[in-house]
């Protein structure tokens, strides 16, 4: 059984704002709320997968202390303005 649109934004912004660490939570639940609606298929597709890393992964990623894989990039430059 496939999940309706609005139940996969629902799940999307409950694992962007609970996620293993803190830190995580205040940089994907943000943009969760403030993105997802907008998104087109593609880009959701995209970003839950993005959910699937690891949080340790994805702190490096956005801090610029790791280089993100290079489908991700794009989306990681875009959680945290700079």
């Amino acid at each position: 059984m496939s999940e309706t649109p609005e139940a996969r934004l629902k799940r999307m912004k409950i694992r962007s704002w609970r996620r293993g660490t803190k830190e995580m939570d205040l940089i994907l639940g943000p943009y969760a709320d403030a993105n997802l609606a907008q998104m087109d298929e593609a880009a959701l597709d995209l970003y839950d997968d993005l959910l699937e890393e690891n949080d340790q992964d994805l702190y490096q990623w956005v801090s610029g202390q790791g280089t993100p894989p290079e489908r991700f990039a794009a989306l990681i430059a875009s959680l945290v303005p700079r």
